[in-house]
């Protein structure tokens, strides 16, 4: 037969191991391997993946798009923040159906999301996540239509009050929910009252603009809130996963709940790895405004040590589009500004160069975070794996190469980047998402409106990935 598309000399690193062979895709899907000396057969279109290392399409367990919170809207659409993934080398992002108001309803969120999945363009495969900010008798029903939707997770935030936070009547109740229905609390874990009480003792001392912000919510916020959130969880029998967790403490905790058989699991973002709260000191402070806020020097040290050791699942990029004006109208008032970062195109890079080129992680360690775990712990079991059967989400890239950072280079529709002027490696050369080849020689060839929401597996559903073939197989599987 003729394959759609030939990817040849491949190193492929999936996250159990790594593998020489060519990968031949059919119909959206990895079809065949061929061992190095196999006979390879015809395609309509072959690239030559020689000193090139083939990995299994990025999964962002946690982005933005198209986002409201309060009197804030994001700057991006579904078509140019999939754009931007799939340029970095993400093949597959996850939003949030947040409520724009108390008044709208969780369902409806969601429903408003899987609309604009197609009505905006998507230009790659996206999940969802449901949200619950305040429950009320109808949030039951709402939640088991959200799991015949294909929505198993619900995230909850537990600070932001007055606009996105859940009180923890509403968060014991959707955990209960989420044991019933089989499904994982996704939890931004900042503790409110101190946070509040800190920040007006800031203002107060009139210490309350952007360069202060570390300063007005301490880590022990974090840290004293997942504790929290570990006991309810415990207590309700629900899987937990913190989203961007910023403090060795919070990863600890975590850890530490698994060891006693939990079911708990954490984030982390690139820009905890690679920047420190030395950055609020600086002449553009408001590159950094995101909650957490970046920690100290020793923090990010001793994040790094317990992702290098194992300690950490997943990492994500937390991306949202806002730009300088929108940060700047209220950075007198960090509690009046919009909070959140661009990230969606560096995460690929910038983890890549935190943990591989600095840090001397196996890329196989670095696969599971950024692709392959995030799809087994949100339930998509097609994604994740350079493997026969699975989509054909593949990053082609030259270890090698090395790019300096600007935000006028990124596609992010936003004018900064927390990472400006800082050099990466782990640059996708060649992207192919569902078998299109979307990025060619590092330029977009954009395949159009073509993204699909994709629904997720039930919890209980979600097992160890499938093993790729090893080589002494690949002949014979083609």
């Amino acid at each position: 037969m003729t394959y759609d598309l030939l990817i040849t000399g491949a190193t492929i690193v999936n996250a159990d191991g790594a593998l020489h062979a060519s990968i031949a895709i059919e119909g959206g899907a990895i079809a065949a391997l061929f061992a190095p000396d196999a006979a390879l057969p015809p395609a309509a279109r072959t690239i030559d993946a020689t000193g090139l290392i083939a990995i299994p399409g990025g999964v962002d367990g946690h982005c933005h798009a198209e986002q409201v919170t309060g009197r804030y809207r994001s700057l991006d659409t579904y078509a140019s923040t999939t754009s931007a993934a799939l340029r970095g080398g993400t093949t597959t992002i996850i939003d949030f159906g947040i409520p724009a108001e108390k008044s709208e309803r969780p369902i409806d969120a969601l429903q408003r999301k899987i609309d604009l999945i197609s009505s905006s363009g998507a230009r790659c495969d996206v999940a969802l996540h449901g949200a619950v900010v305040e429950w009320d008798e109808t949030t039951s029903a709402q939640l088991e239509h959200m799991a015949e939707l294909g929505v198993h997770s619900v995230k909850m935030y537990t600070t932001n009050r007055g606009t996105t936070m859940s009180d923890d009547d509403t968060i014991v109740r959707v955990m209960h929910e989420m044991t019933r229905l089989d499904g994982l609390a996704y939890i931004h874990s900042e503790h409110d009252g101190i946070i509040v009480d800190r920040s007006e003792a800031c203002a107060d001392r009139g210490e309350i603009g952007i360069a202060h912000l570390h300063e007005s919510r301490p880590r022990i916020s974090e840290d004293a809130s997942v504790r929290e959130i570990l006991a309810i969880a415990e207590y309700t029998g629900s899987p937990v996963y913190f989203v961007h967790q910023s403090t060795p403490a919070a990863v600890d905790a975590v850890v530490e709940a698994r060891n006693r058989g939990m079911r708990a699991y954490s984030e982390i973002c690139p820009h905890y790895l690679l920047r420190d709260d030395s950055v609020y000191s600086s002449a553009t402070p408001e590159y950094f405004a995101c909650c957490p806020p970046m920690r100290s020097a020793d923090d990010v040290a001793g994040l790094r040590e317990r992702v290098r050791r194992g300690l950490v699942d997943t990492l994500s990029s937390d991306h949202t589009s806002y730009d300088l004006a929108q940060k700047r109208e209220h950075s007198d008032d960090v509690r009046h500004m919009p909070h959140g970062l661009p990230g969606a195109e560096t995460r690929m890079a910038a983890g890549y160069t935190a943990l591989v080129l600095q840090e001397g992680q196996p890329i196989e360690d670095f696969v599971a975070l950024f692709s392959s775990t995030p799809a087994r712990l949100n339930g998509l079991h097609r994604k994740g794996a350079v493997a026969v059967g699975f989509d054909a989400d593949i990053v082609l890239f030259d270890p090698d190469e090395r790019r300096v950072v600007h935000a006028e280079d990124l596609h992010q529709d936003s004018d900064f980047t927390p990472f400006e002027g800082m050099e990466f490696g782990g640059w996708a050369r060649h992207v192919v998402s569902g078998g299109r080849l979307v990025v060619s020689d590092g330029e977009f060839a954009d395949p159009g409106a073509v993204g699909r929401f994709i629904g997720q597996a039930p919890f209980s559903e979600r097992p160890g990935l499938t093993s790729p073939a090893v080589v002494e197989r690949v002949g014979a599987l083609a």
